[in-house]
C-alpha cells in the first residue's frame, strides 16, 4: 500500500483481558480489508487490551495516514461513546493538527446492524 495520503480505519471496541474476545474484532478487520484493500485497517480498544485509540493512531499516521476513520464497534451509545470517546477524538486532533479524523455513529445505531441482529434472533 502506498504510504502516500493512505486511508486508515480504526475499529475501536471496548476490550477485554480475555484474548478470545478479539477474535470477532479482528475478524472484522479482515473483511474489511478484503472490502477495501487500499484501506490499512487496524484494531484498538478502550480498556483492557492494546492498543488503545491514540497508539493505533500514531501507528497509521507513522506510516502515512492522513484520514483516519474511527468506528466504534459498540452496541449501544454508553459512557465511553457519549463521553470518552469525544474527549480522545479531541486530543488527536490537538496532536495531528494535519490529520483528518472522522468519527462514525456506533456500529449498534447503523439500521443495517439492528436488521441483521433481528434476523439472527428470529432464524430457526
Amino acid at each position: 500500500m502506498s504510504t502516500v495520503n493512505a486511508r486508515g480505519i480504526i475499529l475501536l471496541a471496548h476490550g477485554s483481558r480475555d484474548d478470545r474476545w478479539r477474535e470477532p474484532i479482528e475478524a472484522v478487520a479482515a473483511r474489511v480489508t478484503a472490502l477495501d484493500p487500499q484501506a490499512r485497517v487496524v484494531c484498538a480498544y478502550m480498556e483492557l487490551a492494546t492498543p488503545d485509540l491514540r497508539t493505533a493512531s500514531a501507528a497509521l499516521i507513522a506510516s502515512g495516514a492522513r484520514s483516519l476513520r474511527v468506528v466504534p464497534l459498540f452496541l449501544g451509545m454508553g459512557k465511553h461513546a457519549r463521553e470518552d470517546l469525544p474527549l480522545q477524538l479531541e486530543a488527536l486532533r490537538g496532536t495531528w493538527p494535519n490529520v483528518e479524523f472522522q468519527l462514525t455513529n456506533i456500529v449498534g445505531e447503523e439500521p443495517e446492524l439492528v436488521d441483521l441482529l433481528a434476523r439472527i434472533a428470529t432464524k430457526s
